[in-house]
């Protein structure tokens, strides 16, 4: 598992930190969204002791939230070092990747204005969290990418569960209102989120 060395704060109470991973030859994201109930880390990937320290200075840490069965990354490092349980998709806890995984539903709130989006049909499991403050805030998981040579879109079919229905799950994301938009791989987009979704997802009717 790469490790990142620095950690960025893209906004006011999100960081993002990312390394590029050579068995998957992508860009690694992670990030960490401050909230009324304190900090959940998503998807993370292993920090340097530098950017660990960063972290620590954050709010007090809730939750670690994966986002699908293939980010499970250092989740369990993570959750010991700042004694936090793992969230993740009830089809996905008791799981042997998730043994001891706090199970999510669907459209739950993890805490006040933080919810949990299920968005079926990419990798199993998949979920997306919701933020709705300061314009709102968007976290995926592999639904969506961000990254060359592919730009903004949607995951490639070949690794979809069921790629019509994951473009069918993405509308439902357009229920909620988000300036800025976070990826497990590729870079934030941090304005004008959800105007680019909508004109992504009216390509593909």
């Amino acid at each position: 598992m790469p490790r990142a060395q620095e950690v960025e704060e893209v906004e006011p109470g999100i960081l993002i930190w990312q390394a590029y991973d050579s068995k998957s030859r992508a860009d690694l994201f992670s990030s960490a969204l401050t909230t009324h109930a304190g900090t959940y880390v998503v998807d993370p990937i292993s920090l340097a002791s530098d950017g660990l320290q960063i972290l620590r200075a954050q709010p007090q840490a809730a939750g670690v939230f994966v986002t699908n069965v293939n980010h499970a990354r250092a989740a369990a490092e993570f959750s010991r070092a700042l004694s936090i349980p793992i969230l993740a998709h009830s089809e996905l806890s008791g799981t042997p990747d998730f043994p001891h995984a706090t199970a999510v539903q669907d459209g739950e709130e993890l805490s006040r204005r933080l919810t949990a989006v299920a968005v079926e049909g990419g990798p199993a499991g998949e979920m997306a969290l919701h933020y709705d403050e300061n314009g709102g805030t968007l976290i995926l998981g592999d639904a969506l990418i961000n990254f060359e040579p592919h730009g903004f879109g949607v995951l490639p079919a070949k690794y979809c569960l069921d790629a019509a229905r994951l473009r069918q799950s993405l509308a439902k994301l357009l229920n909620y209102s988000f300036e800025r938009m976070l990826f497990a791989h590729g870079t934030p987009i941090l304005s004008g989120a959800r105007a680019q979704l909508e004109r992504l997802l009216a390509k593909s009717r």
